[in-house]
C-alpha cells in the first residue's frame, strides 16, 4: 500500500469506495466534471450580480462534484482515455511506492505542486475578483489536471505491463 498523500486524502474526502471508483471510470463522469472549475469561477463571480444568491450555484457545483462519480453507471468498456486515466489514478493510490512506478513520482509531484499553485492563483483571483489571476490560475489548474490524467493513463499501462510479467 502506498503511503498516504494528498491523493489519498482527496479520495477519502470524496468517499471513493471501490463501487464509486467503478462508476467514476465511466467517461461521462470524467468529461462532465471537467467544466466544474470554469463554472465555479462563474458562480463565484456572480456574487457581483446576485450577492449572497451566488451561494446557490456554488453549492450546486460542489454537490455535483461529490455526486458525479456516483450517478453514472459502471461503464461497459474502459478502453478510452478518460476511463484509463481514472483507473490509473486508482492504481496510483494503491501502488505509487512500487519500484515499477518510480519514474512517475517526480512528474506526479511536480504536477501536483503546479496544480496547487494554479489553484492558489485561481482562488486568489476569485477572492479579489481579478480576471487575470482567475484566468491564469484556472488555466494552470486545468492544464495540470489534464496532464496528470494523461500521466495516470501511463500509470495504468505500466501497472498492466507489470502484472503481465
Amino acid at each position: 500500500m502506498a503511503k498516504r498523500n494528498a491523493f489519498h486524502h482527496t479520495a477519502a474526502m470524496m468517499g471513493m469506495t471501490p463501487q464509486v471508483w467503478a462508476r467514476h471510470a465511466n467517461p461521462w463522469s470524467g468529461w462532465s466534471r471537467l467544466p466544474v472549475l470554469p463554472l465555479l469561477a462563474l458562480a463565484v463571480w456572480s456574487r457581483v450580480w446576485f450577492g449572497w444568491g451566488a451561494l446557490l450555484p456554488v453549492a450546486l457545483l460542489l454537490l455535483w462534484t461529490w455526486l458525479n462519480p456516483r450517478v453514472f453507471p459502471v461503464p461497459a468498456r474502459t478502453d478510452n482515455w478518460m476511463s484509463e486515466g481514472v483507473l490509473g489514478e486508482q492504481l496510483w493510490l494503491q501502488r505509487s511506492d512500487t519500484p515499477a512506478l518510480a519514474h512517475h513520482r517526480r512528474v506526479v509531484h511536480a504536477l501536483t505542486l503546479g496544480g496547487l499553485c494554479g489553484g492558489l492563483l485561481y482562488f486568489a483571483g476569485l477572492a479579489v475578483l481579478h480576471p487575470g489571476l482567475t484566468a491564469t490560475g484556472l488555466a494552470i489548474t486545468m492544464l495540470t489536471k489534464l496532464w496528470m490524467l494523461d500521466r495516470m493513463v501511463w500509470v495504468l499501462w505500466d501497472c498492466r505491463a507489470e502484472d503481465e510479467t
